[in-house]
């Protein structure tokens, strides 16, 4: 008993145009968005030498 079919249903030829191959594929570097948190703040890492003195020996 042989099971192929001469002519494809409708059902079946949906499937394979939709399913029918991968999609194309996808590089790691267009699937990362690198944005920061927050804005930068220059005052924060402005190095003041009295204000390290002040907080670490007084």
């Amino acid at each position: 008993m042989s099971r192929t079919r001469e002519v494809p249903d409708e059902a079946e030829a949906a499937r394979r145009a939709r399913f029918g191959a991968l999609p194309e594929r996808i590089r790691l570097e267009d699937t990362v968005e690198e944005r920061a948190a927050t804005a930068p703040d220059p005052a924060r890492d402005h190095y003041d030498p009295d204000e390290w003195l002040v907080r670490h020996c007084l």
